[in-house]
């Protein structure tokens, strides 16, 4: 983790820079080539959903890095291990996974993405049969030549007051 935390510091220090107004902006990549990566990371994300739809621990293992780390919506840190065996042993399964991507940002080899989800939980998980809305954040880094989410957040967004439940 501590890894992770050098590269991203090291990253935001050298290849972004204030703007006249302030805003942060890109220093290298061309946008055609900024958009060839957001599209690749689209499509991982999409394959990220089919793993867990089909409850495909292989697959998440390719798609994650080895030192892979989440803050589930269970509100626990898991590593990626913890979570793969959650999924082999039939405790977290999500038989319904919409997932809407609403900024997805290229820095480099470092790729971070954020949105809102709606999964219905099945499974041994405690709110099993139940759908929810949930909003994350995910970083992906490109290591290798090759893409993987290395860290990712998640948390269910409480019912509205005066909302149903489904």
């Amino acid at each position: 983790m501590k890894t992770l935390a050098a590269h991203l510091a090291l990253f935001a220090a050298t290849i972004l820079v204030a703007s006249p107004n302030g805003a942060c902006q890109v220093v290298e990549g061309s946008a055609s080539n900024e958009s060839k990566i957001e599209k690749e990371v689209r499509l991982l994300n999409a394959e990220e959903v089919q793993a867990f739809e089909r409850n495909d621990a292989k697959t998440m293992a390719r798609l994650w890095s080895d030192d892979f780390v989440v803050t589930n919506p269970l509100n626990r840190f898991v590593t990626k291990q913890q979570v793969l065996g959650m999924v082999e042993s039939g405790f977290l399964a999500i038989p319904s996974y919409d997932r809407q991507i609403e900024y997805i940002r290229v820095y480099g080899d470092v790729v971070i993405v954020a949105g809102s989800e709606t999964v219905l939980w099945g499974g041994k998980m405690p709110n099993v049969g139940k759908t929810e809305h949930l909003r994350f954040t995910a970083v992906w880094m490109r290591r290798a030549g090759t893409w993987q989410e290395v860290a990712r957040h998640a948390n269910i967004v409480p019912p509205t007051p005066g909302a149903q439940s489904r």
